[in-house]
């Protein structure tokens, strides 16, 4: 692939798959809108491995805790530092597990990666996130996360599956709704990201066939391009936060829902 189309797909994939505008309904779009061929498996799990050491590296004060946490939970320590927040993640992993495998098993995934569908979510889950940080409180925060919000939680994150959801953007509109801090609920929302992008991309990753050094050297690239543009990404939202809310987000999904849905209809 030409570096420029690589430098794009990283982009666009570093950008967006921590912002609530959906990554996969971009990638999805791409080619449908630049006459390009599809990037393939290969580049998919190399820009999801790229975003997934990111959000690793941005916050990793609270993996190291939840990976502490983690190897506590299996001798049995469930009061040990950190049990509870990796005990929390894996429960708010299940439900997009099990919804995951219920697509791939009905063929549900290739049937929703429409132009089409990606509008409607586009326009109508950032209208849900606008409802939902308006009206939401802001009186927790991520220590506070229980494992009843954890399941909770964990049912908005499966929505994800849907093309043009996005995983961060529904996962902050269950925090919100929940009381949690804009801030707090998008710590909360990167952090459910680390075990779901795993787990895609172990999936994604068993269809990939042999390849030649060109294709791992383009995978190579677009990793590292990905990683690069989330660190920013997720650092100049999370500093966003700060002043304001989610709403330039919710702008920019209602007005490329519409075109989308324009460019579906005609």
């Amino acid at each position: 692939m030409p570096l420029l189309d690589l430098a794009i797909l990283a982009l666009i994939q570093g950008i967006t798959e921590f912002l609530p505008i959906s990554s996969s309904g971009h990638l999805i779009l791409l080619p449908a809108l630049t006459g390009n061929e599809d990037q393939g498996v290969t580049l998919d799990v190399a820009v999801h491995v790229g975003t997934l050491v990111a959000v690793i590296l941005y916050f990793w004060k609270d993996v190291a805790i939840a990976f502490r946490g983690g190897l506590s939970l299996l001798t049995g320590r469930l009061s040990a530092p950190g049990a509870h927040l990796a005990l929390a993640l894996i429960i708010a992993t299940i439900p997009a597990v099990v919804f995951g495998l219920f697509l791939a098993v009905t063929d549900l995934n290739d049937a929703m990666r429409s132009i089409t569908v990606i509008g409607w979510t586009m326009l109508i889950f950032g209208v849900v996130l606008y409802w939902a940080d308006q009206v939401g409180v802001e009186e927790r925060t991520a220590e506070q996360w229980t494992l009843r919000h954890a399941v909770i939680m964990g049912l908005w994150q499966a929505l994800a599956l849907i093309p043009g959801t996005s995983r961060s953007g529904i996962t902050i509109t269950g925090a919100r709704l929940l009381g949690y801090e804009r801030k707090e609920a998008a710590r909360v929302a990167m952090l459910m990201s680390i075990p779901v992008i795993i787990a895609s991309g172990v999936v994604i990753a068993l269809d990939i066939p042999p390849g030649n050094a060109q294709v791992w050297r383009d995978a190579a690239i677009a990793a590292f391009l990905a990683c690069i543009s989330a660190l920013i990404a997720v650092a100049l939202m999370m500093k966003f936060l700060e002043r304001v809310s989610y709403t330039p987000y919710v702008i920019y999904r209602v007005i490329l829902g519409l075109i989308l849905l324009g460019i579906a209809y005609t």
